[in-house]
């Protein structure tokens, strides 16, 4: 029977180095932000922030120096990642281009691609979205219906994603088209593209969210027109390129760090002395935190050897979401505040911000059942 493989690891001494730098570039940087703003982790959008976070040399780290890249390790990318939110860095402008765009291209881009678009990825100047859930089929990928039909040139699209995040803001998406149905095999016919999103035929209409924020989006498609140049690897392959894309996404510090900021303004509320029961709650929580923290890194260095951890990333993603929206309701349990959102101590706008956007964090990346169907068949159950 397949077992998960989460081998413990330690971070190198050259990747505690870039610790110290990334630390020192985030202080120098983030100067007086307030609690509240640092709250909204990797859901901030700042394109100053990106190009300066470009220009010092934590974007595309991992990436040949001929593509714009910095040929650093994994590892010393994951420690830029976890000290960037534990700060509460605003990373939203370059975070999907950085994650799994460009490491897409890198893998199955043409030439052409790669010299066209991960140089200014990697000087935070491209802003990319992600266009996979549809209506109708969510996170189940291999159920969309959006076409992308073969013309002179290129292709015509016809359909519709849906809570595609930031596409209002970002400049491109990779965008998975069903380019051939092929009956009883919905994983075969799909392929990846590059979309730039301000072409004729895309429209883009906001869904707003139960706290009146931006950031999910509908996108329509109406005979929109896609060059060939922007297929990303082989018509049809999609579902194998897609699939592998998800392992950036699902595995990251991300998944366990977003409600970090919350946990931080705790020990502050607590103070130097805490009483027993707030001790054994902060210390709970920590160790939970040290917990998914050796979990991910132990994904980190699977990816640094080349492997593919799709089984142990969907676990992370599970379990380290279902402990970001738990943190909010724990501290409500210990101090019975109640969460506000325009008044109130830094403390208690955080914990009103977290209060509204913690449930949404299981539906990025796909949903819990989505994610526990994966770990099913990866153990060989389904």
């Amino acid at each position: 029977m397949a077992t998960f493989n989460f081998q413990l690891g330690e971070l190198p001494p050259e990747a505690e180095k870039v610790r110290e730098e990334i630390r020192d570039f985030l202080a120098r940087t983030l100067g007086g932000t307030s609690a509240t703003k640092r709250a909204l982790s990797w859901g901030g959008f700042d394109r100053e922030f990106s190009r300066r976070l470009g220009e010092a040399g934590f974007i595309g780290m991992t990436w040949p120096k001929k593509y714009g890249g910095h040929e650093r390790s994994a590892l010393e990318r994951y420690v830029v990642l976890e000290e960037s939110l534990a700060a509460g860095a605003p990373t939203s402008a370059h975070w999907v281009a950085d994650r799994q765009s460009g490491p897409l291209l890198l893998r199955f881009g043409t030439e052409e691609q790669r010299q066209r678009f991960l140089p200014k990825i990697a000087k935070g100047e491209l802003a990319f979205a992600i266009g996979m859930s549809e209506p109708d089929s969510g996170s189940d990928l291999a159920s969309i219906r959006t076409r992308a039909e073969r013309v002179e040139g290129g292709y015509r699209v016809n359909g519709t994603k849906i809570w595609t995040s930031n596409a209002h803001i970002s400049d491109y998406a990779i965008a998975l088209f069903r380019t051939k149905v092929v009956p009883d095999k919905k994983h075969e016919g799909l392929s990846q593209f590059l979309v730039d999103l301000k072409s004729e035929g895309i429209g883009i209409r906001p869904i707003i969210d139960l706290a009146g924020g931006h950031h999910f989006n509908e996108v329509h498609f109406q005979n929109a027109f896609v060059p060939d140049d922007m297929l990303v690897g082989k018509d049809g392959d999609g579902w194998t390129q897609v699939t592998t894309e998800l392992a950036f996404e699902r595995s990251g510090p991300e998944r366990y760090l977003s409600s970090i900021r919350l946990i931080i303004e705790l020990i502050r509320e607590v103070g130097a002395e805490p009483g027993e029961r707030a001790a054994v709650v902060i210390g709970r929580l920590t160790a939970h935190l040290a917990t998914l923290r050796q979990m991910s890194l132990s994904i980190a260095m699977m990816l640094q050897a080349g492997q593919n951890p799709n089984l142990e990333a969907a676990v992370v993603k599970d379990v380290g979401t279902s402990f970001e929206q738990e943190i909010p309701e724990v501290v409500h349990a210990l101090l019975g505040v109640e969460p506000r959102l325009g008044s109130g101590k830094e403390f208690e706008r955080v914990f009103g911000y977290l209060v509204e956007h913690a449930p949404s964090f299981s539906l990025r990346g796909g949903t819990r059942e989505i994610l526990r169907g994966i770990i099913a068949r990866g153990l060989g159950l389904r």
